[in-house]
């Protein structure tokens, strides 16, 4: 690009003097600020004209990658189309403009939307009632813990203090029960990826509160044994938590709460249609099963026949005093409305038609180290052929020139090259094949020109960055310096 600004900070396009603005003068009084509140010296900030304030932001937000501008297959993580049907809901005027302490007669409207969302959760999951409360799938985790663990309390069954987590586990599932107060037991994994029953049963005993399971499981793969973990654990006294990261795939197939789950929570911002990335937005509704609902936080929104109530008072815990993210909980209503009862029936169907379908099309150039039916995504061990030396690293960052996003690398850890790959319902299969042929001939660059390969990226505004050096030595502000031009 031919744009001296272009890939420059905005503090490198100032100059002394520009502004980017003209304002009428102030029609309010004007009033000083007592010296202790005032700065010393003036603050740094950029000195631009409105045209290079707006070509500088517009050129950095061409850089930007979402499932708008192509294929993104990271895996765990759903990174799904997201319909614009669903933006204009979560946009229109009578739901962005509410203010969160309104009189309940005053927003009818979205109380039945939260209402609607927590039914139709709760027949997707085959559970009894939901929660929207939690802001972010790690939040509904810590939240469906603290249910589990207030059952046992309830009980006076105090001893109950330990989580069994399978080693193929969501690192957030140790992280929420050790916030939670809870020990982590770890699980072993068979050689077909599943959890080992017979390692799961020398664990069980009256000192555990719960297993937590995600299933299908990290590596895609479907946990046939669920009905005897389910049993093994109820035996035992303890509860069943789903963590609804993998939910995906079994829209339509079958439901966690008629496999013996007691708790789980739901990423709306996976499942149902709100690509996430940066640290948001997210929310994650917690579910129960039947006779656990009393436990559930609030506010919750009950219907009396008549009109929708925000109930504030309850026995259960607290996590937070409104309910979660209403636009990413209106976009999942919208999706869910707009696919309805017949075709949502054929989400998960879908995602695992097209993950099966990229596996066995590149398993001959890639290893495949667990060869068998997958869900919504699947791991390779990076390259079949070892001997390139180019690594899992150099594949992800290769596929950037030609214009992917890479899929999850390196995780899970059960795996030194991970390579794991999720393509979503919603891919066409010309996508799909796109994507293959992409793949097949970085395997083959790696054996004909593999410099290449490990050098990638060239086509982006920066090359290889040194993660190493970048972690240990962070520059975290700008420090203006000037060269021999004044710049």
């Amino acid at each position: 690009m031919n744009n001296r600004l272009y890939g420059k900070l905005i503090f490198e396009c100032s100059r002394q003097g520009r502004k980017a603005y003209s304002l009428p003068p102030s029609e309010i009084a004007t009033h000083t600020l007592p010296g202790q509140m005032r700065r010393q010296t003036d603050a740094q900030l950029p000195e631009c004209d409105e045209t290079t304030v707006v070509r500088h932001y517009t050129n950095h937000s061409a850089n930007n990658f979402g499932v708008n501008n192509g294929f993104y297959p990271l895996g765990s993580c759903t990174m799904k189309y997201n319909p614009a049907i669903d933006e204009e809901t979560a946009a229109m005027k009578g739901f962005a403009d509410l203010h969160p302490m309104q009189p309940d007669d005053t927003c009818q409207g979205a109380l039945e939307a939260y209402y609607r969302l927590q039914k139709a959760l709760a027949a997707i999951a085959g559970l009894s009632e939901f929660t929207l409360n939690p802001f972010a799938g790690a939040h509904g985790e810590l939240t469906g813990l603290m249910i589990i663990r207030a059952y046992h309390e309830e009980r006076g069954d105090t001893k109950r203090t330990k989580v069994i987590v399978p080693d193929s586990a969501h690192g957030t599932n140790p992280a929420s029960a050790a916030v939670c107060g809870l020990e982590v037991v770890e699980v072993k994994s068979r050689e077909d990826g599943c959890v080992d029953v017979d390692d799961l049963r020398r664990l069980l005993d009256d000192s555990v509160a719960a297993m937590m399971m995600t299933n299908p499981n990290t590596l895609g793969l479907f946990e046939r044994d669920i009905p005897e973990i389910a049993r093994l654990v109820h035996q035992c006294g303890a509860l069943m938590y789903y963590d609804g990261a993998n939910l995906n795939p079994l829209l339509g197939a079958c439901r966690p709460g008629d496999m013996g789950f007691d708790v789980m929570h739901i990423n709306l911002h996976k499942t149902f249609a709100t690509p996430h990335g940066g640290g948001g937005p997210g929310s994650g509704p917690v579910g129960v099963r039947a006779g656990l609902e009393h436990l559930l936080p609030t506010p919750r929104v009950v219907f009396d026949g008549t009109a929708y109530h925000m109930e504030r008072t309850g026995e259960g815990i607290h996590v937070g005093a409104f309910l979660g993210n209403f636009a990413v909980i209106l976009r999942a209503l919208t999706y869910i409305l707009s696919l309805g009862r017949e075709h949502i029936r054929m989400v998960g169907p879908l995602a695992t038609l097209n993950a099966n379908y990229i596996k066995e099309s590149l398993k001959d150039v890639y290893r495949l180290p667990i060869d068998r039916l997958c869900k919504h995504e699947f791991v390779f061990d990076g390259l079949a052929d070892k001997s390139t030396g180019v690594t899992t690293m150099d594949v992800a960052k290769r596929l950037l020139d030609y214009g992917y996003h890479a899929p999850t690398i390196y995780f899970p850890l059960l795996f030194h090259e991970s390579l794991m790959i999720e393509p979503t319902e919603t891919e066409s299969i010309d996508t799909l094949d796109d994507f293959i042929s992409v793949m097949r001939h970085i395997a083959e660059e790696a054996k004909t020109d593999p410099e290449t390969v490990k050098s990638a990226p060239h086509t982006t505004p920066i090359g290889r960055v040194d993660d190493v050096l970048a972690a240990r030595q962070p520059v975290l502000t700008y420090r203006q310096l000037k060269n021999a031009e004044g710049l």
